[in-house]
């Protein structure tokens, strides 16, 4: 019983999102998907929104780091 408990916790761990080194948030494991926690004020813009995947989260969270940088 103790060893899927460790398993699960092991799966709803966050996970960091990075952008050039920076750490920019996490996505945590959410109705099927992954919602996104920003941590830096460059990624805030999607704060909260949900992704299929770790990957596509990855994919936003970039874009929203360029797209901050180039209109600053």
């Amino acid at each position: 019983m103790h060893e899927s408990t460790v398993d699960r916790a092991s799966a709803l761990r966050p996970i960091v999102i990075e952008v050039a080194g920076e750490p920019q948030g996490i996505v945590v494991p959410h109705e099927g998907g992954y919602r996104f926690v920003a941590v830096r004020l460059p990624a805030f813009a999607i704060d909260g929104h949900q992704f299929e995947t770790v990957e596509k989260a990855h994919f936003a969270v970039k874009a929203a780091v360029n797209k901050s940088s180039d209109a600053a």
